[in-house]
């Protein structure tokens, strides 16, 4: 049926509905044409994004070494007035501080005195600074040139704290931190707040963990806790200081 006034009418009837004659098409037909655009959007996307998941999968090796190569914070090493031992790390930290003793890097040795635990307190087991401290002693580094700093620290930020304390007695130019690779931009971040307003430079040296590399980490589980960890050790600290 037509409107009389076809030709001036706004409306006109179509399966027995009253419609803007705008819509020369059926409503359903409408509501099709007004939904490919958002299907086309919809295929388009969903391609793309399929195309991202296999270019990953496809490029992980590089974009894992890539992103490991950008977060480990491993610096040139000069001269310094001393080398800290963190806690932890009984298999690479220790051995790396004498080996840079040996070479001339600095003359001291700073060792944290570790929290200890009840099988310490029961002389079941050994503090892992006395642990740190023996290696150090093995390797040929003189007693005299360990100095044991803190008292009980439980966190690289307590560690940070202390080393402040000795930086404010003994106004070093520059102090090297041997830690683990994926935990040097940590110590870098929270020892450069530690000792700002200071003249002491800090200088990380990322060293290599015994069981992954900075090439292959995600292929060890050791690796994939290590990096995840200090991930979300990175954001606390972050957060919090």
């Amino acid at each position: 049926m037509k409107c009389p006034f076809q030709d001036e009418c706004p409306f006109a009837f179509i399966n027995g509905s009253l419609f803007p004659a705008s819509l020369s098409e059926s409503p359903v037909k409408h509501k099709l044409s007004t939904r490919t655009p958002t299907r086309k959007w919809f295929v388009r996307l969903l391609v793309f994004g399929c195309l991202i998941v296999a270019a990953a999968v496809w490029f992980r090796e590089p974009l894992l070494r890539g992103m490991a190569d950008v977060w480990i914070v491993n610096e040139p090493l000069e001269h310094a007035d001393a080398i800290v031992i963190l806690g932890g790390g009984l298999d690479t930290r220790p051995f790396e501080a004498a080996k840079l003793y040996h070479q001339g890097i600095a003359p001291k040795i700073l060792l944290l005195n570790v929290r200890t635990n009840h099988t310490d307190e029961l002389a079941i087991t050994v503090t892992q600074t006395e642990l740190s401290r023996q290696v150090l002693l093995k390797k040929d580094v003189p007693a005299d040139a360990v100095i044991v700093i803190g008292d009980g620290v439980a966190s690289t930020r307590d560690e940070s704290v202390a080393v402040r304390k000795w930086v404010d007695e003994n106004h070093p130019k520059r102090i090297i931190i041997p830690t683990d690779p994926f935990h040097a931009p940590g110590v870098k971040r929270l020892f450069g707040k530690a000792l700002k307003g200071t003249s002491t430079e800090v200088r990380t040296d990322a060293v290599a963990a015994r069981d992954y590399t900075a090439n292959d980490w995600w292929r060890h589980e050791e690796g994939l806790i290590a990096f995840q960890n200090e991930l979300i050790k990175f954001a606390y600290y972050r957060l919090k200081y």
